[in-house]
């Protein structure tokens, strides 16, 4: 059995991919099937940055509007332990020791200011 089914999927279609997958089939929703740069193509206005996957870019954005894990995990419809996660790799690739030098390195990255964290759909 292969399946794929992310917690944001509406539960009427999870319910019928584990049907699918229990038939024998496999299942992954379109969004997981692009390429990594259609994946990127910033259509849900999510800043594209250099060396950052485009979930990381979004919890970027609102670590630098100081918002807590919480309320990222709440705003972009994922777990608080999958923010924890992403701010601890996004920390390794930047070798900083904190929430608040992350912000400070990136800043530059986001000159146009102004940018909203903002739930992904």
């Amino acid at each position: 059995m292969h399946g794929y089914i992310p917690t944001s999927l509406p539960s009427l279609v999870a319910v019928q991919a584990v049907h699918l997958v229990c038939a024998g089939g496999t299942f992954a929703p379109a969004a997981a099937l692009l390429s990594s740069s259609e994946t990127r193509s910033g259509s849900d206005g999510a800043p594209l940055i250099d060396g950052f996957t485009q979930r990381q870019a979004q919890i970027l954005e609102c670590l630098r509007r100081g918002m807590a894990n919480k309320l990222i995990a709440y705003e972009l419809n994922m777990c608080e332990s999958t923010v924890k996660v992403h701010i601890r790799n996004i920390m390794k690739k930047l070798k900083a020791t904190n929430r608040t030098q992350v912000v400070y390195l990136t800043n530059d990255l986001f000159e146009g200011g102004g940018g909203q964290c903002r739930r992904a759909d």
